[in-house]
């Protein structure tokens, strides 16, 4: 097949940030500043890019508060989700978080990567069906603005996981979900991610290909995790 899957695929299932669009690298900053404002004025060290790729990168928003600051020895209170952003809780500091990213999407606007549109492109001019897979609560309005809406024939985010209670990455239950809607079994979808978390997810879910892509310097590990191929842009599939 011209889109380096093999013959058996027909869906594609792509995480958003980082793989469909740039903003992965807006995702990292204001993880970072989150963290830091919380972790420095308490004697602790910075928040760094491998606590972002083993802790944060791929999970649900609280999730990720809660595995990185169980990685430094803090636990707060759940609190709930209106807390104010900033209150000391896993949802306020959740909350900051998000702040912070629509700030910064506002400011700097959301650009997709050529390559991966180039591969949708083709993708669905081959007939294949796309889904999205994100832990993004934010992904309608980055798809939105990416003008990416009209390839994604489903869209399983993280208003969907909050709202179905279903286990983030690395947890396969997302992407099936996202294959279900599509109406296609797990062995005929691919799994596109830059996340390690998201790459097991492909791999716990017994799908067909898991395509990791690689925007952080992580070859080794995606394959480690999973990854059938590693690819720096998606468009060198084609």
């Amino acid at each position: 097949m011209p889109l380096g899957l093999p013959d058996a695929i027909t869906a594609c299932l792509f995480d958003l940030d980082g793989v469909l669009t740039s903003t992965a690298v807006l995702h990292r900053r204001a993880w970072r500043r989150t963290f830091d404002d919380f972790l420095v004025p308490r004697g602790q060290a910075p928040f760094t890019e491998l606590d972002y790729a083993r802790f944060v990168d791929g999970r649900p928003r609280y999730d990720g508060v809660r595995e990185f600051l169980a990685s430094r020895g803090v636990t707060l209170p759940e609190g709930a989700p209106d807390d104010p952003p900033g209150a000391d809780t896993v949802h306020g500091v959740g909350n900051r978080k998000n702040e912070l990213l629509e700030e910064v999407i506002r400011q700097e606007g959301v650009a997709p990567y050529p390559g991966t549109v180039r591969y949708l492109e083709a993708a669905a001019a081959l007939g294949l069906d796309i889904g999205v897979v994100t832990s993004s609560a934010n992904a309608r309005r980055v798809l939105d603005a990416a003008d990416l809406s009209r390839f994604a024939r489903s869209l399983v985010d993280g208003v969907v996981i909050s709202r179905d209670g279903l286990r983030g990455k690395p947890a396969p239950d997302s992407f099936l979900v996202g294959a279900r809607e599509l109406g296609v079994a797990p062995e005929h979808a691919a799994v596109f991610e830059d996340a390690l978390a998201g790459v097991r997810a492909g791999r716990a879910g017994g799908f067909g290909y898991v395509v990791g892509v690689d925007r952080a310097g992580q070859r080794d590990a995606l394959l480690a995790h999973g990854a059938d191929v590693v690819v720096d842009d998606v468009a060198e599939l084609l």
